[in-house]
């Protein structure tokens, strides 16, 4: 049998023979004690069950590091929806949001004597122990296209079997456990023994399934608020339902089926029915806000949203004046550095709060303001030529990524303002226990903006991508449940639209890039995605923003 030569850790390489499984080359155990449950392999994550068919350099993971954690909590994810599929056929569940490192499972049933209650999750929980003190192992199995479609049809696993109907290899790799089959190519553990730590808590519409972070392994995380987002959950999933599109094999379904303008102009009609909604909240307050603040992630499309919002504003008789926090940076020279030394734009300091909040007081008190600017080439601010001064039933609407913050406008009185979060928190999913990342959404819209508009490779916005996400984390998300609403921007058919621009730029990462272990799994998952033409997306629709043809103008 062929030989290949393989090097663990940086140790002397070893002869082993093709197709020894990664595992058995690895300890069971890392430097911490704590379980490995998966490998980096040639820049690649990989289960320990996966075959070595090349000359290899492996390097073991586990919980306490990120694609480690990621291997942890989808393989938790695959355990449920084998008990819930064989143990309890009546529920109607579905992996539906993140709230930090744990996960909202919405569940449902057809049976309308069904009553989910703590019983049942009492129930799911103790199977779930079951399986996990068993140690099952979990294997990878290469079958004919039409066995395949056979195998997931008799197992009725038909939201796995519509994501393989709009293909045609030869050949599927199928993930089993028994005679449960996951078609998704995330690493899986080996082992059910390495899933200790977790744990479900009961809600009226649910459950959670929470699960340590990969900075604290060995705790279950603190339950972040979380109602509000779950009000933005059950909101999108309406959505859903008015669309008839759940799943990504649905998606494709609709696009083969020529409904994809449908689709496109109802989920269309559905944003501008929101933002008409928030509108008509911010003008009929009993106290009038004379500052709305727009804050999101990165990619969230917050500027669209803003320029979107001042036109139905103006429809509710407000005179609307759009600011960008952006002209408020204080400049290279005195903007603070993180711990490595290097330029922190993301830190709520890189702004000039002392003019922002006089320039807003000013403007509020109805007197002309020459507002600040910033040149971005020379990165420095500078006095604006124009004096802006606000209309009677004026309104200042500022967009930012601090715009939650107290801190930003400490000066302005809390009554005086409005607070808009906005975030892409799709309701469609790969399957039912695959659930669509919001960070992997938006990087996806990323990498294709900064390409279309910045002339970015998709690399450098990978490189730059945990950067961005740390600074998320501490700026935005503590804040997000201040907010007095909340416009989910996700467009339900935007990743078969983004797909094949984004993988033609992903292609350009290479494997001896750091990138490429995120490049080929972001390919991978959009894999899934039918190809669906922009032709029909409105010119101001938010995805413009990054596929550009948009009739709205930026700054």
């Amino acid at each position: 049998m062929q030989a290949v030569s393989i090097i663990v850790n940086g140790d002397a390489p070893v002869a082993v023979a093709a197709a020894t499984p990664v595992g058995d080359l690895l300890p069971s155990v890392d430097s911490n004690g704590l379980p490995v449950i998966g490998a980096i392999v040639n820049n690649m994550v990989q289960p320990l069950y996966a075959p070595l068919l090349s000359d290899s350099r492996l390097k073991p993971i586990s919980i306490a590091s990120k694609y480690g954690w990621q291997i942890y909590r989808d393989s938790l994810c695959f355990f449920l929806a084998k008990i819930i599929h064989e143990q309890f056929p009546a529920i109607k569940w579905r992996i539906r949001s993140s709230i930090g490192p744990a996960l909202f499972c919405s569940v449902e049933s057809s049976d309308q004597g069904f009553v989910w209650n703590k019983g049942f999750l009492s129930s799911i929980e103790k199977a779930l122990k079951e399986i996990i003190d068993q140690d099952v192992v979990i294997v990878s199995e290469s079958f004919s296209y039409e066995d395949a479609v056979n195998r997931l049809k008799k197992n009725e696993q038909g939201d796995k079997l519509n994501l393989i109907l709009h293909r045609n290899p030869p050949y599927v790799a199928l993930t089993r456990c028994g005679a449960f089959y996951e078609l998704s190519k995330k690493p899986l553990v080996r082992q059910s023994g390495a899933l200790k730590l977790f744990d479900l808590i009961f809600h009226k519409e649910g459950f959670v399934l929470n699960v340590p972070d990969e900075k604290n392994p060995s705790v279950l995380s603190e339950l972040a608020q979380h109602e509000y987002l779950l009000d933005v959950c059950r909101e999108h999933m309406r959505w859903g339902e008015i669309l008839g599109v759940t799943t990504v094999g649905q998606l494709n379904k609709a696009i083969i089926d020529k409904r994809g303008d449908e689709l496109i102009l109802t989920a269309e009609a559905l944003h501008d029915k929101k933002i008409s909604q928030i509108a008509d909240k911010i003008a009929t307050l009993d106290t009038p806000a004379r500052l709305v603040l727009v804050a999101g992630p990165s990619s969230a499309g917050k500027t669209t949203f803003a320029k979107r919002l001042v036109t139905h504003l103006r429809v509710n008789g407000l005179r609307p004046t759009l600011i960008s926090t952006d002209n408020y940076f204080v400049g290279d020279a005195l903007n603070p550095r993180d711990a490595n030394g290097d330029l922190d734009y993301e830190h709520i300091n890189s702004m000039d709060l002392p003019r922002l909040n006089n320039d807003l007081v000013s403007l509020m008190a109805g007197t002309p303001v020459k507002m600040r600017g910033f040149d971005f080439i020379n990165r420095c601010g500078f006095d604006q030529k124009e004096c802006t001064q606000l209309d009677v039933n004026g309104v200042i609407v500022m967009e930012g990524i601090h715009c939650l913050n107290p801190q930003l406008t400490s000066d302005i009185p809390k009554d005086d303002k409005f607070l808009i979060y906005v975030n892409a928190l799709t309701q469609i999913s790969v399957d039912i226990n695959n659930r669509i990342s919001t960070n992997d959404a938006r990087v996806i819209r990323r990498i294709v903006r900064d390409h279309q508009f910045r002339n970015r490779s998709a690399m450098h916005t990978l490189d730059m991508w945990s950067s961005v996400m740390r600074g998320e984390h501490r700026w935005i998300y503590p804040y997000q449940h201040l907010a007095d609403a909340v416009f989910n921007s996700a467009l339900d058919y935007e990743l078969a639209v983004l797909q094949s621009r984004a993988t033609a730029l992903l292609n350009q990462v290479k494997p001896w890039d750091d990138a490429y272990i995120e490049a080929r799994r972001l390919q991978e998952f959009l894999f899934n995605f039918t190809s669906l033409s922009p032709d029909t997306v409105p010119g101001d629709s938010i995805l413009r923003e990054y596929i550009g043809g948009s009739q709205l103008k930026y700054g």
